[in-house]
């Protein structure tokens, strides 16, 4: 049975970029998961990303995207908008950097054993870890609404996250419920996968084609660094504030560059529409029926209605033995340090956003996560009577570069 003082769940952004930090600081850690599983499974081939070359996951600033470009010749202006693609290569590159040689296993269950933890693996392995953090990104927490799932027959239709190949689109016809960034692109990719119609729907104004501005958020980001409490503390209106402003750049814009991928004899956008009804006809396509009179007949609807967290998503915490984790609304009760009701067990990425902002279900919270979490876990390491943990030296940051 192997053992660690730090188990890190997950292997994307957030567990790659915890990974570099721990190993920075001499925290020995391991790492299960299967490397950005998500983005090469769930996310479509040709998907441009909306962040910036900034965006990276190196704490101590010297594994960046703009190194890494600098290994191909690029520069970022050159790059950017940068494609799923380029960003694989890059959280490739970045683990090779760092030494990051996860075990691409998914964790089935994680049970308390001596006021430790043991996580069972697919493969019946065993290991022992004196804390854990869930870096699992979004993955786990794809929202389907209920009265969707309700209407619409079986099999006939999927979240997109699970339709990400879209290599058989051509000449198939869409329903695409969802009025966001993720939608307005599925719809130009089907368009230039082939699909002969895609329908988006959504009961809200369309966004406007303007290019988001994240140079406000990444000072707050960093302010959260030094001091994770601050938007914890805010009043309740002050969070709603930075809540409505981050929804403003991120929700209520599409960028620019998918303006002229939608070809309307291919896309129609529908703003202020929903579906009330939906059956499959003999030949498998599905009628579906809309609340301005129209119906359309379509081989698949596709549901891009985003993410939203919850503790029973976490299946591996359901079949193991820790008791359940405190929560509000199903986002969990988190301190400063990212640790929830359980001591010792740290959660991040999506469901970090209730205590420590909206920014959590973006990419540009991963540093900050890493090097907060770091901090805590060693904190905790070294307050522990039972196995005396002292902060180790920091490795070389240039050592690490040149690894």
């Amino acid at each position: 049975m192997r053992s660690t003082d730090l188990l890190v769940v997950g292997a994307g952004p957030f567990g790659l970029a915890l990974a570099a930090e721990a190993g920075h600081q001499g925290l020995r850690h391991l790492v299960v998961g299967r490397p950005m599983s998500f983005w090469q499974q769930q996310m479509p081939t040709g998907m441009l990303l909306r962040s910036a070359s900034d965006w990276h996951l190196d704490v101590q600033g010297v594994a960046t995207i703009e190194a890494f470009l600098a290994t191909r010749d690029l520069t970022a202006g050159q790059a950017e908008p940068l494609t799923r693609e380029l960003y694989l290569a890059y959280c490739a590159w970045f683990a090779a950097q760092k030494q990051i040689a996860a075990d691409p296993q998914h964790v089935l269950r994680l049970d308390d054993v001596d006021g430790g933890f043991r996580a069972t693996l697919e493969d019946g392995s065993v290991v022992a870890a004196r804390t854990v953090v869930l870096a699992l990104g979004m993955g786990p927490h794809r929202r389907v609404p209920a009265e969707l799932a309700a209407l619409l027959p079986p099999g006939s239709w999927r979240h997109t996250c699970d339709a990400a190949d879209l290599t058989g689109a051509a000449g198939r016809s869409y329903v695409l419920v969802g009025g966001r960034q993720s939608a307005f692109e599925w719809a130009a990719l089907l368009a230039e996968a082939g699909a002969g119609r895609v329908d988006v729907v959504h009961r809200h104004d369309s966004p406007a084609f303007a290019a988001a501005d994240w140079t406000w958020v990444t000072p707050l980001v960093d302010r959260l660094a030094v001091d994770p409490g601050w938007f914890n503390r805010l009043g309740p209106a002050e969070q709603e504030d930075l809540r409505l402003r981050l929804w403003a750049e991120g929700r209520l814009k599409v960028e620019p560059w998918l303006a002229d991928r939608l070809p309307a004899a291919t896309v129609r956008v529908r703003p202020h529409t929903h579906l009330t009804g939906a059956r499959l006809e003999d030949d498998g396509s599905v009628r579906v029926e809309l609340d301005d009179g129209d119906q359309v007949v379509v081989d698949e609807v596709l549901l891009a209605t985003g993410y939203r967290p919850h503790v029973d998503d976490l299946q591996l915490l359901r079949a193991g033995n820790l008791p359940p984790l405190a929560h509000r609304d199903g986002i969990p009760d988190l301190d400063d340090g990212f640790q929830t009701s359980v001591p010792g067990l740290y959660v991040t990425s999506l469901p970090a956003t209730a205590h420590f902002g909206p920014f959590f279900g973006f990419t540009i919270g991963t540093r900050m996560s890493a090097a907060v979490i770091t901090r805590a876990v060693l904190d905790r390491l070294a307050a522990s009577p039972a196995v005396p943990s002292p902060r180790p030296e920091p490795r070389d940051a240039q050592a690490v570069a040149d690894s």
